[in-house]
């Protein structure tokens, strides 16, 4: 990876802070209220690997489309989603971003462009190039981007799709969140050891590797390949190496699961990346105390309503039970 020195303005560093700053706080607080049980359904919390979404989503304008994954909440807020129609799907309520009727692995928000988050590894790549094509065919000014981790690059459809986003030059920028874990199954027990980057590499696809808990660096590589994509130089994959702090599903850490050790986890946690962008806005003087209590103040009201909001929803009506199932 390479050592670079960030051209970026100061308002778009700040943005990127407060982005994973409130990524960080609302799945903060989803663990601390998921064992009052509430919450029926499954949660794939994303701490630590915030600089990605940040940094990735920044770099879309509003009528830009993602597709994501299991792991959505990140993506989801960093694209602007609504975050009181998150939380009422999270809880089952009829105002719910799905209805209430598809919990934490199925969020969409038309109006900020989430075209779907998807539980099943490797599903968001062909949906996601699907989208890109039809861009292409109708003329339309969109680029897409599909979020996917790194057990993706395990399965056949991820070389198809990728053979065929390159083939016709689809809008499409690919962002893969490497964090070296298939639930909790390491990647040099999965894969050959060769870099990942050299599968899209094959497919001619233009390649980059960075440093995922790096906010700054995500932005910069995304934004050119968004461009790319854009002005018709076809598809881009963005290798993001990162680390998830909390286990595969649920809100505990993985230290105590016995995942790894206490000390290995604050080890892990030096490469917060909320910190180290609060450090260089600190060192740059963009940020201090008081700034930073009053955006986590302002943020906090926030969440504290949407949860609110969502506790108090009602839950979607017995009647519309059987409303878009079909046979």
């Amino acid at each position: 990876m390479e050592k670079r020195v960030t051209q970026i303005d100061d308002q778009t560093l700040l943005r990127l802070h407060r982005d994973m700053l409130r990524i960080r706080l609302v799945e903060e607080a989803i663990a601390e209220r998921y064992g009052e049980q509430e919450m029926r359904c499954p949660v794939h919390l994303s701490d630590g690997q915030e600089g990605i979404a940040a940094g990735a989503c920044l770099a879309l304008r509003k009528t830009d489309k993602i597709v994501s994954t299991h792991r959505s909440h990140g993506h989801y807020l960093a694209k602007q989603g609504s975050l009181k129609a998150m939380l009422c799907e999270i809880y089952g309520r009829a105002p719910g971003c799905v209805g209430g009727r598809g919990g934490s692995m199925h969020l969409l928000d038309d109006e900020a462009g989430v075209l779907a988050c998807l539980p099943i590894v490797g599903t968001s790549v062909p949906l996601g190039v699907g989208v890109a094509y039809a861009a292409k065919r109708t003329g339309e000014d969109t680029v897409v981007m599909v979020f996917l981790g790194d057990a993706v690059m395990e399965e056949g459809v991820f070389h198809e799709s990728a053979n065929f986003a390159a083939l016709h030059s689809l809008p499409v920028v690919f962002v893969c969140e490497n964090n070296n874990l298939s639930f909790y199954t390491s990647l040099e027990v999965r894969q050959p050891d060769r870099p990942m980057t050299d599968i899209a590499k094959a497919h001619t696809i233009t390649i980059k590797e960075l440093d995922g808990n790096d906010a700054a660096a995500v932005f910069e590589a995304a934004s050119g390949a968004v461009t790319q994509a854009r002005k018709g130089g076809g598809p881009s994959f963005l290798m993001c190496n990162t680390r998830r702090w909390r286990e595969h599903c649920g809100p505990r850490y993985d230290y105590e699961l016995g995942q790894m050790t206490e000390r290995e986890f604050e080890a892990l946690r030096t490469d917060c990346p909320v910190a180290r962008l609060d450090a260089q806005l600190r060192k740059a003087g963009l940020l201090d105390d008081v700034g930073e209590e009053t955006l986590r103040a302002e943020l906090g009201r926030e969440i504290s309503q949407a949860f609110e909001f969502a506790c108090n929803a009602p839950f979607p009506e017995l009647k519309t039970a059987g409303d878009h199932v079909y046979a």
